[in-house]
């Protein structure tokens, strides 16, 4: 029935009454009524509304999340213009002083890794560790406005030292530790760090990575670090090699103080993926995170005190940022440190049930990969599972309502840029297998053509003609907003081109295409990458894919489709033709490549993302050294590759 449902264009999944009533969202809307004496009849009356009046919703916000927020002078003042709009003038707060407050008194933080170790931290043993690290940092002359760095796995340690650093009002950033020593540092190095937090090593793909000697090269890359705070994740730390450990200071358990800073105080730093140039670093602020967050996991993810929740996430993505803003629910967060899909994409739903999740949050490929290995979820507990990281094809949405029909899919698409998501999951409203829900609340998203108008059913960019609390506060030594100007407002001053190519439906749904700096004009016909992925990639013997448009110096347009096999196909010509008549059938004619090259790899970034311009440029006659930043890659390899398919191809072309 939901196939029929979902070919048809309907839902896939509809919210029960009881969920409806006893949603967070629901709530809100009721104090809403009673409060303010507003009432609206649909979600899209109190979209309209909360873009409208800025300043009334978000204090609204304020009040219903009951966030420690000082009254504030102004609101809002607009007059500069985006991006130099100011927040809540004169308003003081503390991020970590508001998540403490509302964090579980029970089992507030809960840790896996991939050995099946599963530990917890109740609130107060939260709060202990928290005020402990805090006071070390001070013991070290940590400031407000001085920068914490961690070179860290997902786990619990990580958590307690970014709130601590957040109550001293110091800036903290943190990078993965599948990182090299030069990639962290080409982030690290530009905030000039004082204190720099390192683990021994991490859990991945059924090993422990010692990485000490990577901590010890980038100490030596940092000149500015005054100490090293050690954890000891991997049991490889000896007796004398570190001064520092975080087991034994933590282990001191002392109160937290926490010290009040201006609403865009820097909270943290969070970097660019340096895939075309060195990582920028973007910069939010304490107070527009704490508003954005409260209304993204409170409202539009449903969270509730006492739900258990996990958004798989290494810290080098700011997801993982996102996942510690559930204390502001009242949550009990998690952290697993390996690999979700080892041994096999099924560790997903097993991951699940050993932290019995409420609400697991993964990337849109993990899904793919669960759904092509056949892994079936046992019963779980689940309320809600959350996608994010690039659009989920319309066939992994329904096959996830056909093996957890209860389950609500809340797909988001966001971005590093404003550690939050423009579109996401709501509550009250049904799911179709091909859309995001809706534009969030305080979001002003628009899909313009190129006459700059807003248009329905029809692709255009993503935009956001209004400002949003966690829009950054500043890129990092950019005084003069040159850098921030060029990245979103260059094209359309004064409103955020965020370089999404999407389509608002005539329902409100939000289909996201891809990015517009990689979509193709072919024949005059524009194409989304993820139109060629939803069919292709779900095809059997096909592991994943990458098409890109490329302009030929005479003029021409060539558009290659490169393929990974899920294992060597007997006969390639067969499996090409049977990828070109899946293409022609499923989407159209004009979407058939030129070209489909079987590979062995595709690179991405280290988040997971398919490098799909640098691809590009490459296959234009680029160096790869000159388009992307390897460090930034997963598979400099994959990357390699493609000046060398580009040769071949060039060679065979000029011989016919």
């Amino acid at each position: 029935m939901r196939a029929d449902l979902a070919d048809r264009g309907g839902a896939i999944w509809e919210p029960p009454a009881d969920f409806v009533g006893e949603s967070n969202l629901t709530a809100y809307l009721e104090y809403l009524a009673t409060e303010h004496g507003l009432t609206f009849e649909s979600y899209r009356q109190l979209w309209e509304w909360s873009t409208a009046d800025l300043a009334a919703f978000w204090m609204s916000i304020r009040a219903f999340f009951s966030l420690d927020i000082s009254d504030p002078q102004t609101v809002l003042d607009e007059e500069a213009g985006m991006p130099r709009v100011e927040w809540f003038r004169g308003a003081t707060t503390n991020y970590a002083a508001n998540a403490l407050a509302k964090a579980s008194n029970g089992i507030a933080v809960t840790s896996l890794n991939e050995a099946d170790v599963l530990t917890t931290l109740t609130g107060e043993q939260l709060r202990l560790q928290v005020g402990a690290v805090a006071q070390w940092f001070r013991q070290r002359g940590v400031e407000p406005g001085a920068r914490i760095v961690a070179y860290v796995p997902n786990v619990a340690a990580a958590v307690v030292c970014m709130l601590a650093a957040s109550a001293v009002g110091a800036i903290w950033a943190s990078c993965a530790q599948e990182y090299s020593a030069d990639g962290a540092r080409d982030r690290f190095a530009q905030l000039e760090p004082k204190i720099l937090i390192a683990a021994d090593g991490y859990h991945y793909g059924g090993k422990q990575h010692d990485r000490r000697a990577q901590v010890e090269a980038l100490t030596a890359g940092l000149p500015s670090v005054e100490a090293v705070l050690w954890i000891d994740n991997v049991g490889s730390l000896q007796a004398d090699e570190s001064a520092h450990r975080f087991d034994e200071i933590a282990a001191e358990g002392i109160e937290p103080e926490f010290t009040r800073v201006p609403f865009s105080h820097p909270l943290w730093v969070l970097f660019s993926s340096g895939t075309t140039g060195p990582p920028k670093g973007i910069v939010h602020s304490h107070g527009g995170i704490l508003l954005e967050h409260a209304k993204f996991l409170g409202l539009h993810a449903n969270l509730k005190a006492g739900a258990r929740f996990l958004w798989l996430a290494t810290p080098s993505w700011m997801v993982w940022n996102v996942q510690i803003s559930g204390l502001l629910c009242g949550a009990v967060i998690s952290t697993y440190d390996g690999s979700p899909a080892y041994p096999d994409p099924g560790r997903l739903w097993q991951i699940a049930a050993r932290l019995e999740l409420d609400f697991l949050g993964t990337s849109a490929a993990s899904l793919i990969a669960v759904q092509k290995s056949g892994a079936l979820p046992p019963v779980l507990r689940l309320e809600t599972i959350g996608s994010t990281g690039s659009p989920l094809p319309p066939s992994t949405a329904l096959w996830v309502q056909q093996v957890l029909p209860e389950v609500w899919l809340a797909s988001a698409s966001g971005g590093t840029d404003i550690c939050s998501a423009f579109a996401g999951g709501i509550p009250t409203e049904p799911v179709f297998a091909d859309e995001i829900q809706g534009p969030m609340l305080g979001v002003a998203l628009e899909a313009w053509d190129d006459d700059w108008q807003p248009v329905v059913e029809m692709t255009g960019e993503m935009v956001v003609t209004r400002p949003m609390p966690s829009m950054p506060v500043s890129f990092w030594n950019d005084p003069d907003f040159a850098k921030y100007t060029e990245a979103y407002f260059d094209r359309f001053p004064g409103v955020w081109r965020h370089g999404d190519w999407i389509m608002i439906t005539h329902r409100g749904g939000v289909v996201v295409h891809g990015r517009s700096d990689a979509t193709m004009n072919r024949h005059g016909v524009r194409i989304g990458s993820g139109e060629i992925y939803e069919v292709v990639e779900q095809l059997v013997g096909v592991r994943e894919a990458l098409v890109v448009g490329v302009e030929r110096p005479d003029g021409g347009y060539w558009m290659p489709l490169f393929v990974i096999p899920s294992r060597p196909p007997a006969d390639t010509a067969a499996f090409v033709a049977q990828i070109r008549d899946a293409i022609r059938i499923g989407v159209s004619p004009r979407h058939v490549p030129d070209d489909i090259v079987v590979v062995g790899d595709l690179p991405h970034t280290r988040t997971g993302k398919k490098l799909e311009v640098p691809v590009k440029r490459i296959l234009q006659g680029a160096d790869p050294a000159d388009v992307v930043n390897l460090e930034s890659v997963d598979d400099p390899a994959a990357l390699a590759q493609f000046a060398r398919i580009a040769m071949e191809l060039e060679s065979a072309r000029a011989s016919l």
